[in-house]
């Protein structure tokens, strides 16, 4: 299996293109501000051809190139229901601080292509399976991608759900830490230690890493705690 990405634009998010080798198709994730340029540039490297785009949620720091990436190669955008609103007006995750940097306007659009995503379904694109998981938390509508390789290592793109050494915030519109911490908890704990994570900002981390000394994570086997965490992401 092929992973590359590269941090995009003044968030630094991750943008990756998952495929089985070099020279084949791909999926890109989360292609957000100023991505357009280095992901062509990565997709030349490995003579990749994209085949859809996912987005791990709508935050517009992981939206912001979805258009020009989706309708310049032609291939949908996927992305779960409860964010899809996010696409076209970006203003609606965020906070009111950060809209006031952007003037109060932020203009986007969906792709011309743009299809839901179901929990615990599985999508079957550029030769790969990938199993899509309902987080939310960090957005109403935030999912996490897992696919596996040919030796059995999940890869997991965790977007904005779950980091190095950290969760994602959860004081935006929408947010909730009680789901956010159930959502790692039931869906991301409940993975192999060897799970490689594939976060949307930081480095890449493992289950069993964040399982063992990530600060959030610790009690866990009680009820979540409530109230909002200034975590990473938008």
């Amino acid at each position: 299996m092929l992973v590359a990405g590269f941090p995009a634009g003044a968030f630094q998010t991750n943008c990756y293109v998952v495929a089985q080798a070099a020279g084949e198709a791909c999926v890109v994730v989360d292609p957000g501000q100023d991505a357009v340029e280095p992901l062509e540039a990565l997709l030349k490297e490995h003579r990749l051809t994209p085949v859809a785009v996912l987005l791990t949620h709508g935050h517009f720091d992981h939206t912001f190139s979805v258009a020009p990436v989706c309708d310049g190669h032609d291939v949908p955008a996927w992305i779960h229901p409860d964010d899809r609103a996010m696409l076209a007006d970006p203003m609606k995750g965020i906070s009111a601080e950060s809209a006031a940097f952007f003037g109060g306007r932020l203009e986007l659009r969906e792709p011309s292509d743009v299809r839901t995503l179901d929990d615990r379904s599985s999508l079957e694109l550029a030769g790969l399976r990938l199993r899509v998981d309902h987080t939310p938390g960090h957005t109403p509508g935030s999912v996490v991608f897992t696919t596996e390789t040919e030796e059995g290592v999940e890869v997991i793109l965790a977007g904005d759900t779950l980091f190095a050494g950290s969760v994602g915030r959860t004081d935006l519109p929408g947010g909730s830490h009680q789901q956010l911490l159930n959502s790692v908890r039931d869906r991301l704990l409940v993975l192999d230690d060897s799970g490689v994570v594939l976060p949307g900002h930081g480095p890449t981390t493992t289950i069993g890493r964040e399982r063992a000394s990530n600060p959030f994570l610790q009690d866990l086997s009680t009820p979540a705690r409530t109230g909002t965490t200034r975590g990473r992401g938008l």
